[in-house]
């Protein structure tokens, strides 16, 4: 058993992030401790079961791409992976319809949710040259200098708010979508760089997965091989560096971190320190370090999200269920912002003759439905629910779960922040970050930005 008290690295934040970090570093053979301040290690990936339902009450599913099919793999559950089809039909409500979203030339074609003149916008996009402007752009206005205001309006806006829980007026498009705004300056063109990226003929596509005891398998099993090297109930107080220290010489300063576990108070080192938590959190724990990390991180603004979780007898639906799931422009005048038909992309996540329905409210575009009791969200959410899909009875199993910071926003001005951030890291050599503010909120990006940062802390301690 390794001596925890002493670690050459301490991880504070047993989310995805951390954990991550955490098991790379192990994984060189980096003495690691990490602290979590709750009960349990996993941070918004939870899975529960309930009344023979199994209900996600954070992220849904995962796009497994390489960095996170090798985590899988070394921890043991590539077999376990679960696939949802991945010409699962989209849909996106349009006067109160569901309407598919093209997934194809022919369907787009055809697709009766855009206009002709949006349509030749998108075609026209493939033939055309357009440069995108030096200052920082936001995805809405993106979208109508490229294209048009029904296209926003009909599918980007949603989609906005499904992946970020956002404000398309306000993401900024260079800091959320990154490899459009670099397909419009390499190629003067959207559409042609998307085709000149797709991967080569016969390379595996990335789907949507999860695992038959939900998401949380993959930070359990991380928490797992971490062992006692985990430390969950552990609030971490600050964290200071302490140049006094002369072992600190060859690798910078050496940390102090002050925490209360089991009631007591107690101050741990080492030579470097990984953030990994939530930026309320970070900007508290690091103002010892420099006051100006507390006014950077509170720059970065959350969005808050309720997830309603509902199971259904399978004859009170009518709509077949036939695909992932469904957005909900605001133009629609709804409070749901989409549903995701969660029994129909993974079936063992209902009892037989029933459905498993998660859906969503809130985010940057609806926050007061947040502070509402949970019963009035479920009320409203199943009530409008019902409509859209031809319900016929109450849900027999019902759970809210409210977040008031789900998902950091990736708003203008995000790189200026993330800049800002470097350089006070760059002050402290061995204090790192990692988390879903900095390269991505989805899991795969957190997993790979989590091992990037592993491989900086190795590189800081000469490994």
């Amino acid at each position: 058993m390794e001596d925890n008290t002493q670690p050459s690295t301490i991880v504070i934040g047993a989310g995805i992030s951390g954990l991550t970090c955490a098991y790379r570093l192990r994984r060189r053979g980096i003495s690691v401790l990490v602290l979590e301040a709750a009960p349990r290690a996993g941070g918004l990936i939870r899975s529960v079961q309930q009344d023979g339902y199994l209900f996600e009450l954070g992220p849904q599913s995962s796009l497994v791409e390489a960095p996170l099919l090798a985590l899988i793999t070394e921890l043991g559950l590539a077999e376990r992976l679960e696939r949802a089809n991945p010409r699962a039909p989209r849909y996106v409500l349009h006067r109160g319809r569901l309407r598919a979203v093209a997934m194809g030339p022919g369907a787009f074609v055809a697709s009766s949710l855009l206009s002709a003149r949006t349509k030749l916008r998108l075609i026209g996009d493939a033939f055309g040259r357009t440069q995108p402007p030096d200052e920082d752009e936001s995805v809405a206005a993106f979208v109508r200098r490229k294209f048009t205001d029904e296209l926003l309006d009909r599918l980007v806006a949603p989609m906005v708010s499904g992946i970020y829980a956002g404000d398309a007026e306000r993401l900024s498009l260079a800091s959320a979508f990154p490899s459009i705004r670099r397909f419009e300056l390499e190629h003067g063109s959207v559409i042609r760089g998307a085709m000149k990226s797709r991967p080569a003929k016969g390379a595996p596509k990335p789907t949507l997965c999860s695992f038959p005891e939900g998401l949380e398998e993959l930070p359990r099993a991380l928490a797992h091989s971490l062992g006692d090297a985990l430390w969950c109930d552990t609030n971490v107080r600050g964290v200071r560096a302490d140049q006094r220290d002369s072992t600190a010489q060859s690798n910078g300063a050496r940390f102090q971190v002050d925490i209360v576990r089991g009631g007591a108070a107690q101050t741990l080192s080492a030579d470097c320190v990984v953030v990994a938590t939530p930026c309320d959190v970070s900007a508290a724990i690091l103002s010892g370090i420099d006051e100006s990390f507390a006014p950077t991180f509170r720059r970065i603004e959350y969005a808050p999200v309720a997830v309603v979780s509902t199971g259904y007898a399978r004859k009170s639906v009518g709509n077949l269920l036939d695909g992932f799931g469904f957005l909900v422009p605001r133009s629609e005048g709804l409070r749901l912002l989409g549903t995701v038909w969660t029994s129909s992309l993974f079936p063992e996540r209902a009892p037989v003759g029933h459905v498993n329905l998660t859906s969503f409210a809130g985010g940057a575009t609806d926050a007061e439905i947040c502070g509402w009791p949970e019963s009035e969200i479920a009320a409203q959410i199943t009530k409008e629910l019902a409509k859209i899909l031809s319900i016929s009875a109450p849900p027999a199993v019902i759970r809210v779960q409210k977040y008031a910071r789900a998902l950091p926003q990736y708003n203008l001005g995000h790189a200026r922040i993330l800049e800002s951030l470097a350089q006070l890291t760059a002050r402290a050599p061995g204090l790192f970050l990692a988390g879903n503010y900095l390269t991505g909120s989805a899991v795969g990006a957190c997993v790979e930005q989590a091992t990037q940062t592993s491989e900086g802390v190795a590189a800081h301690l000469g490994r």
